[in-house]
């Protein structure tokens, strides 16, 4: 197969969660930096068709792309650092894999033939890796493979990977390992055999490592690099020691220390365009850990127990708090306890509340406390999807005094649905991909506080929900002081809402968080965390 675009494959041994995704991003922001077009793909090996069906303490929080599809949250690391939109084409899991063959099996196009995992599922998953690169757009495509080397679901993706390197050609396609140096404190000492035994396997199903890249807590000493090098057949100088980080957005510049750029260009034979320019990232870096003011903002949700299941919202915070120099102190607050005897104690010092998405009514009547309690304050209030849903149950409830005012998610017979299903999503039995999903159109106000954060009347942004603001409450609403100030412009759906009498009070429909990036801040989150620094000087 003759390409142009160069391939790197990201694999992982020893055990998961090591930051394969953070170094994948990591080492696209450097070949980007030197002038190169990057982008940066999943496979995932599991057999659901995507995230969306899955709980976030499965997997963490489900990332939407412009395009609607529900991916993992590592595409969300991508376009923080790269700071480009992915897609659909950027996230395949083993259950697309499948579906895909099989129903390519129900319609006969493999001519009665027997369909097996090799050639049928290997060539799938490998369509799905060139597909990225086949339209010339991109130098470079990296493929993180998920999960880790030796489980059992992921050995048709390592197969796929070994047959690529004789499709691709040796130079235009590397493998990079990241696996884990235990340190042992009986015995002070660092442990090389667990990677090697993670090399093996990998050997063993037919591929060489061409870059080691080790996660550990102490530095490598030259003699365990060396020992690394001989045991796991890698040349002395690829093996790139990755020490833990105060901060996840160190690492392109630990990775640029390592020199795993230079490493991963000289077995490509890549020629850098331009001299790597990382100014702005060191600016953002700079702002990030030398703070001139601090804010405590409170995530309330029911999710709080794992902290990726609010990736984006907590990444958003780090990106607008740099941009002003605000530290943001975000303190995770489960919604299932709170309750009014309580929520003074637990609110009291907060400069601003985030209400977050989610779904189903657990949690539900704490969250509705949490938004009364930052109404009847004035403190800064950020509603997010199902939060901004919360918000006009609340101001229903309270200022409009329909006291059984609900959503029909959380109670399907209320006489005041003030929100409720669109007519098109009434009859859906299946849960996956039926949402509102992926990018839509809203016009703002002008003259209001989300008009004041954009500085433009017409935005795009991403969403993920069922259920609407019902517009047959819009005028009574609006009539008692919470205004619909971005709304939808082809199907009139409220977008977002505000309180005129509140120095700033926002709920949005969708999901803002997912298009925050180091170099483009969300706008909504920087002027919310300068509303909760205002409140604090007062």
């Amino acid at each position: 197969m003759a390409s142009s675009t160069k391939y790197i494959f990201i694999t992982g041994g020893v055990t998961s969660s090591l930051g394969k995704g953070i170094i994948a991003a990591s080492l696209g922001k450097l070949l980007q930096a030197r002038g190169f077009k990057v982008t940066i793909q999943k496979f995932d090996p599991y057999l659901n068709i995507d995230p969306g069906t899955l709980n976030p303490y499965e997997h963490g929080e489900c990332y939407v792309t412009d395009d609607g599809a529900e991916t993992d949250l590592d595409l969300g690391h991508y376009e923080r650092f790269l700071n480009i939109p992915t897609s659909q084409d950027n996230n395949i899991t083993t259950g697309r894999i499948y579906n895909n063959v099989i129903t390519r099996e129900r319609k006969g196009e493999f001519l009665g033939k027997t369909v097996q995992v090799i050639p049928h599922i290997t060539d799938e998953i490998k369509a799905n890796f060139y597909k990225l690169g086949e339209d010339g757009k991109f130098d470079v495509v990296i493929t993180e493979i998920g999960g880790c080397v030796g489980d059992i679901e992921s050995l048709p993706f390592i197969e796929a990977v070994r047959q690529a390197k004789w499709d691709l050609g040796a130079n235009n396609f590397l493998v990079i390992h990241l696996t884990l140096i235990p340190y042992l404190r009986a015995a002070k000492e660092l442990k090389t055999k667990p990677t090697q035994h993670s090399v093996k396997q990998l050997l063993e199903a037919g591929i060489q490592p061409d870059i080691l890249v080790c996660r550990t807590e102490y530095h490598l000493p030259s003699d365990v690099k060396k020992k690394l090098a001989l045991f796991c057949n890698v040349q002395l100088n690829n093996v790139i020691e990755a020490m833990d980080a105060d901060s996840i957005y160190d690492v392109p510049l630990l990775m640029k220390k390592e020199k795993l750029d230079e490493r991963v260009m000289t077995k490509l034979k890549l020629t850098s365009k331009e001299n790597t320019d990382l100014e702005n990232w060191k600016d953002f870096l700079g702002k990030l850990k030398n703070p001139t003011q601090e804010v405590n903002i409170g995530l309330v949700g029911k999710y709080v127990s794992l902290p990726d299941s609010y990736k984006s919202i907590i990444e958003s915070f780090t990106h607008a708090g740099a941009s002003i120099e605000c530290d943001v102190n975000l303190r995770l607050i489960s919604s299932e306890e709170i309750n009014p005897d309580n929520i003074t104690q637990k609110l009291a010092d907060l400069d601003g509340i985030v209400v977050a998405p989610g779904f189903g009514e657990r949690g539900f009547e704490g969250k509705i406390d949490t938004v009364k309690y930052a109404r009847e304050n004035k403190i800064p209030f950020l509603g997010i999807c199902l939060g901004m849903q919360v918000a006009v149950i609340e101001f229903a409830r309270n200022v409009l005094n329909l006291k059984d005012a609900n959503s029909t998610e959380m109670d399907p017979n209320t006489i005041n649905p003030v929100i409720a299903l669109m007519e098109e999503q009434k009859n859906i039995d299946q849960m996956g991909g039926t949402m509102r999903l992926g990018s839509y159109a809203c016009d703002l106000k002008k003259g209001s506080k989300s008009y004041q954060a954009y500085g433009k009347s017409k935005i795009q942004e991403r969403h993920r929900h069922r259920y609407e603001f019902n517009n047959e409450f819009l005028k009574i609403m609006e009539d008692n002081g919470m205004i619909a100030t971005g709304k939808n412009p082809e199907t009139g759906l409220v977008e977002i809402i505000e309180i005129k009498s509140h120095p700033w009070f926002v709920g949005v429909q969708f999901h803002p968080e997912y298009k925050s990036t180091v170099l483009t801040p969300q706008p909504l989150f920087v002027k919310f965390i300068q509303a909760a620094v205002d409140k604090k000087i007062k």
